[in-house]
């Protein structure tokens, strides 16, 4: 960002808002500053009354955005760079949602070809088999030049990281705490090891423990980073389930591993447009690879 007063405003505005974090984007983005947002230089069409971003007993003019900056540098300096949605690194994915985060701390680099990004999710308790699909899937990805995003939760996301790791290939990791974190803490060398080879991604606040509302957040900014999500293992109360709800809701195509059509939901989500069953890496290419090719030849 060529102006860093634009990202200390940014986090004003999420520190002392009272909206939606995603709705701050939607602003932000509007504005084109989150400078004139803070300010109440900006003037919504589509808001009948001018905009109240701030409580009445909190004045903007105690914002210190010179402080925020120097944090801002303090938490750079510890290797967390922020990216907000004015900025041009900002995923390219990520983007297109309507609940899309304002902003991004990142560990690694963000890179263009996290574009071909594909998401592989499941359960914390996979069974052998589980684990040996997605060893096959996360290998297939990486050897069709794909980006394998997962959650570094315990058991297939973990699975997915380390593969994808192991044949060479870039991951992501979608953390559901702040990068200050890690969770669970025993993956604390395999988040090091992410975010030297590729990048680690949070939506919160650096020191920010896990919580119960953190890990559906971060399937949602997980399900808008990727092209399409497929689902190895997972329970009909899962949060693999819920980012494959998430996915569809994005316009993301969701693919269920075959195994999974003995739990009813993974049955009832099969039969839903979006949705493809799969057994292979090479069938998920495919599908994404047509898709792509479909969307460039209606422009």
């Amino acid at each position: 960002m060529t102006d860093p007063f634009e990202a200390a405003a940014v986090v004003a505005l999420l520190r002392r808002g009272e909206r939606p974090w995603h709705h701050y984007a939607q602003l932000i983005e509007a504005a084109g500053s989150a400078l004139a947002l803070l300010e109440g230089s900006y003037e919504d069409p589509d808001e009948p009354e001018p905009l109240t971003l701030f409580p009445a007993d909190e004045p903007v003019a105690e914002v210190d955005l010179g402080e925020i900056a120097r944090e801002i540098g303090q938490w750079e300096s510890e290797g967390m760079a922020l990216v907000t949605v004015l900025d041009d690194d900002y995923p390219t994915n990520l983007r297109s949602i309507h609940n899309r985060p304002p902003l991004l701390f990142v560990r690694g680099r963000l890179l263009p070809a996290d574009e071909r990004s594909i998401a592989v999710v499941g359960t914390r308790k996979p069974t052998s088999t589980g684990l040996e699909a997605t060893r096959r899937m996360a290998a297939g990805l990486v050897s069709a030049g794909y980006v394998v995003v997962s959650g570094l939760a315990d058991g297939i996301d973990a699975e997915a990281h380390r593969t994808a790791l192991e044949h060479g290939g870039r991951t992501v990791a979608i953390i559901g705490t702040g990068l200050q974190r890690t969770y669970p803490a025993k993956h604390a060398d395999l988040q090091r090891r992410i975010s030297d080879e590729g990048a680690v991604v949070s939506q919160f606040w650096p020191d920010a423990p896990p919580t119960r509302t953190s890990f559906p957040m971060r399937n949602i900014v997980m399900s808008g980073f990727a092209l399409a999500t497929v689902v190895i293992e997972a329970s009909a109360v899962s949060g693999a389930k819920m980012q494959a709800r998430f996915a569809l809701e994005h316009g993301r195509r969701v693919f269920l591993h075959r195994s999974l059509l003995e739990h009813p939901w993974a049955r009832d989500y099969a039969s839903r447009p979006g949705t493809s069953v799969v057994d292979s890496a090479d069938q998920v290419v495919e599908q994404v690879e047509w898709i792509a090719t479909a969307d460039v030849l209606s422009l």
